[in-house]
């Protein structure tokens, strides 16, 4: 599960991680109200999707020629006319596609002068299973551009979950941005307190670009995170009520959406035929045959070891609602679930959604021929497949010839 950045930015300020002061905005008005709340004279209003490359994004609705998805601002004028672009607009960048995403939120912070900017990063190194940090004294830029063009200005290590976050590990990270003196102790601060909100939260990432150092004012220059991105576990969610309130589901696929209600592990992808698999890496093979085939799946999803008639009814519907969708494959191994309770799912499911598309079904395991024996005798235009190659060829067939 994701979340905003002003979400993530209040969550690590309650574990001590500096950040700028900032309110977020519903309307042109709350946004106009949050800059009166702050010490100014710079503003910076940003945008509130789940995509990064807000900055560089542009507005459907706007001429091409407009600000992006950040915009700073020194007057209220300024603040209102940067709201009154932003919200209810579609804002595309690198990460939402050109379909875009609708701004319905916004977030008024504090402008600060900026002297250097940092990319630090907690993610979960699946290796060695522990909690890895990335660092790289590319802030500001796309951490994928700075591994393409530079990879030598990022450093990754890992921390020993026996230990956890020890002096040497700060150190490290100080070291890796360049940072001396008091600007040293802070990165090591930041860093271990970063550590702690990803534990705290049972985090799957937290993203932290650019960490900035601000420019001296004379009482010091100081390391703030002035964009956070975090994500989280979401098998660990149930441990977190407080963070299952945080959850935007506007900014969800609602088709991915309404798979989650049925415990459906359902990703949309941008192909024709649509796919239901029970079992990650046999969902993983199926597609690739696909394309080894000549066509593109048009989902990910699979039904889990533990699938019944309303779970599959579920998975036809959400499949068919894809209007990319030419043909379904659905391709299922009956090990801890049967294959003649999969056929009877799959048979109801087909008369109830009024099935317009070819479908093409490959069962193995317990129960098979009484499986096989429902699909024959269900009346049902049902391709039977021998293998998964077999399945494929014959799905790919199918399209083709009802096209």
């Amino acid at each position: 599960m994701n979340i905003h950045e002003y979400q993530a930015k209040e969550l690590l300020a309650k574990y001590g991680v500096p950040v700028p002061a900032g309110f977020a905005a519903l309307s042109v008005e709350e946004a106009v109200a949050a800059s009166k709340k702050l010490p100014g004279p710079l503003y910076v209003v940003k945008a509130q999707i789940h995509a990064g490359g807000r900055g560089k994004g542009k507005f459907k609705e706007l001429p091409p020629e407009a600000k992006g998805g950040v915009r700073l601002a020194r007057t209220e004028d300024e603040v209102r006319a940067a709201a009154t672009d932003m919200l209810g607009n579609t804002l595309v960048t690198i990460q939402t596609g050109e379909h875009g995403k609708q701004v319905n939120r916004l977030y008024v912070t504090d402008g600060v002068d900026i002297a250097k900017e940092f990319y630090l990063a907690l993610l979960v190194d699946r290796v060695h299973g522990r909690v890895a940090m990335v660092v790289s004294t590319e802030g500001g830029m796309d951490i994928e551009t700075v591994a393409h063009d530079s990879p030598e200005k990022i450093q990754t290590f890992d921390i020993d979950p026996a230990t956890g976050f020890m002096p040497h590990h700060g150190r490290a990270v100080a070291n890796a941005l360049g940072l001396k003196g008091d600007l040293a102790k802070q990165a090591a601060n930041v860093a271990s307190k970063l550590y702690d909100a990803f534990l705290g939260t049972d985090a799957a990432q937290i993203e932290i670009n650019p960490l900035a150092v601000t420019v001296d004012d004379g009482s010091g220059a100081k390391l703030l995170v002035l964009d956070a991105k975090v994500g989280f576990d979401t098998n660990a969610l149930f441990r977190h009520k407080d963070l299952m309130e945080l959850r935007d589901e506007s900014e969800e696929d609602p088709s991915e959406l309404e798979a989650s209600k049925y415990d459906l592990a359902y990703i949309k992808l941008d192909g024709d035929i649509g796919c239901m698999v029970n079992g990650a890496g046999l969902a993983m093979a199926t597609m690739d045959i696909i394309k080894l085939n000549g066509m593109f799946p048009a989902n990910f999803l699979d039904v889990g070891g533990g699938a019944n008639k309303e779970k599959v009814t579920a998975a036809f519907k959400i499949i068919l609602a894809d209007p990319a969708v030419k043909g379904i494959l659905v391709n299922i191994f009956g090990g801890i679930m049967k294959c003649d309770i999969i056929a009877e799912g799959i048979v109801a499911a087909a008369k109830e959604v009024n099935l317009s598309v070819p479908l093409v079904v490959r069962l193995e395991g317990t129960n098979v021929e009484a499986g096989k024996a429902i699909l024959s005798n269900s009346g049902l235009a049902i391709v039977p497949a021998n293998d998964l190659g077999d399945a494929a060829r014959k799905i790919v067939a199918e399209v083709k010839n009802a096209a």
